[in-house]
């Protein structure tokens, strides 16, 4: 056959042709250097005589049925004698079968690994205690973890069609959903899959035969891969028997939210634990009548459901978005203080840049906001709620899109915040300094490195944290400069200290903001050369928030200098929203409990609970990173980070934070007294 060998010559698969008596009658140069046996020794010979492995394999069989029947077959095939697995593809024809294979040992070792990843995750998924599930790019089920197994059985129970692997996630949601409930997940995680979002978070009610229960649905996209991982809590102990029954009566028909009477609800309970940090801002659409009479009120009414989603997407979890009637909004803050809530407020104005979209009409909104922060003493929430109401009404009367501040208390914050703006413009760096906080090893007691906390000597003011002057830092523009001063500052230190024979691990603390100007590479190499500090001995702290805001990016340049050697490290985990899927995209190595976590976990081991440290520091393992306790202030806090198995740990009760002079004395009595600064500070020898 010189003219068929000639045309498959260059055909990258091994194909052979054997005659109705398994005689080879031809093949390629791909057979040959496969298989590493010349044409000549093959050609003419039996099949099984050239390969004896192959007599009374699958192979065989195979390849007898399709001479049997004449229907082409594609298999793959694991030979023996070389251990590899091999994709086969025959045909019969008029003079025999002719036969396409070819290696794909190493597209099986890449689905094993896959499946074998798979498998890792669920055991991940089963440590955590709500219902998750983690879907293809399909929206069908990939994995499933045990609670998630017993809540389907227990569906299946009630006539409801168990969330079985292989099945369609929505399909599966959507039995006994609501249609809006059902409308909005569906949105949500086609959202995900498509990567236009990275995380979702919707609550909705499921029924379960005669019981209703409520739960937060917290879906996140897989980096880097279409998958979606989603957990489901049960929060029905949450939502109150009466509340749920309430649901109507506490809640706008039109868009969902709470309507004004429970809002003055909410208010009230927020007075009542402290009157100084609950805000109302009161949002007036500007010229909604005139959308509502040019477009109709069917227009208009999508618009405020729009207004009211993106709204409550842009404060955080324990605050309440509501509608009080018309065209306005209230917004309740909670723990939020004076300056906090004119930055809420101008981050809601920001969040009206973006067009609205109503029946695929591309409709401008903007408002007017109001904003009041109560009292001292201050319990009336109707009272909070007029101030709100006439700060709004004196930003309508102002021009469209304002924002009027109510309480006379703003205008010295105000004063404050432009004093710092100029300060910072005008050459305030040179009044910077650095604090460090010492990080020991929990098992011993060793130093492993320092915290780097920024502070400012102010000439009038004396020492002012972070929380002083920061926040007007990054609105001016000013926060990437301090961070490559603190950059170079803190890697010189240890550098300094590392020449003197005391290596400290150099913690420092970066924005978000960094991320997004996309100099964080070149500032910590520059400041690295400058310094010569080794990259190991640098850690770069983020907050979960700092990475939810931007993760692509964040996990871009963070993989960037992961690989240099430098270290990454999770802050404050605890305060906000984690996904897990982003923990196990990022190139992290360290993760940073909140001193917040602490104090819940104290909480509850009082009353007998316990385990919360312990699942917190399991999962970290799971990750293969490290875990730091903040705040240890007692020792009570030490015993219980010890006993969660937490490898470092930092706080008031092993050292305050103090100036670069004072750590080498603080250091050196560590070392002279043995070394292990826990049991120093349980011995009171290092107050």
């Amino acid at each position: 056959m010189p003219a068929q060998r000639d045309l498959l010559a260059t055909v990258p698969d091994a194909v052979y042709h054997l005659d109705r008596d398994w005689q080879i009658t031809y093949l390629n140069a791909a057979v040959e250097e496969l298989v590493l046996r010349r044409a000549e020794d093959l050609l003419g010979r039996d099949l099984f005589e050239a390969f004896p492995a192959l007599r009374g394999s699958e192979m065989e069989l195979q390849l007898t049925a399709v001479l049997t029947d004449g229907e082409p077959r594609r298999f793959e095939f694991h030979y023996e004698p070389v251990d590899r697995w091999f994709e086969v593809r025959a045909f019969a024809d008029p003079l025999g079968l002719s036969v396409f294979f070819r290696d794909v040992e190493s597209e099986r070792r890449v689905r094993d690994e896959q499946a074998a990843e798979i498998r890792r995750l669920s055991s991940v998924l089963d440590a955590l205690p709500p219902p998750t599930v983690l879907l293809d790019d399909e929206g069908r089920i990939l994995t499933v973890n045990r609670v998630w197994e017993q809540q389907a059985e227990q569906a299946q129970e009630k006539g409801l069609r168990p969330g079985l692997v292989g099945k369609d996630y929505l399909t599966v949601m959507a039995q006994g959903l609501s249609p809006t409930d059902l409308r909005e997940i569906s949105a949500g995680m086609g959202e995900l899959r498509e990567g236009t979002a990275t995380t979702f978070a919707h609550d909705y009610v499921f029924p379960l035969g005669e019981e209703r229960k409520w739960y937060r649905l917290q879906a996140a996209r897989v980096e880097d891969s279409p998958q979606v991982v989603a957990t489901h809590t049960d929060i029905t102990e949450r939502v109150r028997h009466l509340e749920a029954l309430a649901w109507q009566a506490t809640h706008d028909d039109l868009t969902g939210l709470p309507n004004r009477g429970r809002l003055l609800e909410l208010t009230s309970e927020s007075l009542s634990e402290d009157p100084t940090r609950t805000a109302l801002l009161f949002l007036d659409l500007d010229g909604f009548k005139t959308v509502n009479d040019s477009l109709g009120h069917e227009v208009g009414d999508q618009l405020l459901q729009e207004v009211g989603a993106r709204l409550a997407g842009q404060v955080r979890p324990d605050d309440a978005v509501g509608r009080l009637g018309g065209d306005q909004f209230l917004v309740l803050a909670r723990e939020c203080d004076l300056s906090e809530a004119a930055a809420l407020a101008f981050r809601l104005q920001q969040s009206f840049a973006q067009p609205f979209v109503g029946e695929g009409i591309s409709v401008p909104l903007s408002a007017s906001i109001g904003v009041a922060v109560g009292q001292p003493g201050q319990r009336q929430a109707h009272q909070l709620l007029s101030d709100a109401d006439a700060a709004a009404y004196a930003a309508k009367g102002s021009g469209r899109d304002r924002i009027h501040l109510f309480s006379p208390g703003l205008r010295d914050a105000a004063r404050w915040r432009l004093e710092v703006a100029n300060a910072l413009r005008d050459g305030a760096l040179d009044q910077l300094v650095v604090h460090y906080q010492p990080v020991v090893r929990v098992d011993t007691g060793a130093i492993d490195g320092v915290e780097a906390l920024l502070r400012w000597q102010h000439p009038e003011r004396g020492l002012l944290t972070p929380d002083a002057f920061l926040a007007v830092a990054e609105e001016t523009g000013q926060l990437i400069p301090i961070t490559r001063w603190l950059l170079g500052e803190t890697t010189r230190q240890a550098a300094a200290w590392a020449a003197d024979g005391l290596d400290l691990r150099m913690s420092v603390n970066i924005s978000a903001r960094h991320f997004s100007a996309e100099t964080l590479v070149r500032d910590v190499r520059v400041a690295l050369h400058d310094s010569g500090l080794a990259p190991d001995q640098l850690v770069l702290e983020l907050t979960e928030t700092s990475v939810a805001e931007d993760p692509t990016r964040a996990e871009d340049q963070l993989s960037v200098l992961r690989n240099s050697g430098v270290r990454v490290a999770i802050d404050d985990f605890g305060t906000g929203w984690s996904s897990l899927a982003q923990l196990m995209a990022l190139p992290i190595g360290t993760l940073k409990i909140d001193r917040s976590l602490l104090f819940a976990a104290q909480k509850l081991a009082t009353g007998g609970t316990g385990a919360v440290l312990t699942a917190i520091v399991a999962l970290t393992r799971t990750l293969g990173i490290r875990s730091v306790a903040e705040g240890v202030e007692t020792a009570e806090h030490l015993q219980m980070v010890r006993e969660a198995g937490c490898d470092l740990a930092q706080g008031y009760l092993l050292a305050r934070p103090m100036p670069a002079s004072e750590v080498w004395q603080w250091a050196g009595r560590v070392r002279a007294a043995g070394g292990d600064s826990c049991a120093l500070a349980l011995a009171g020898s290092l107050r």
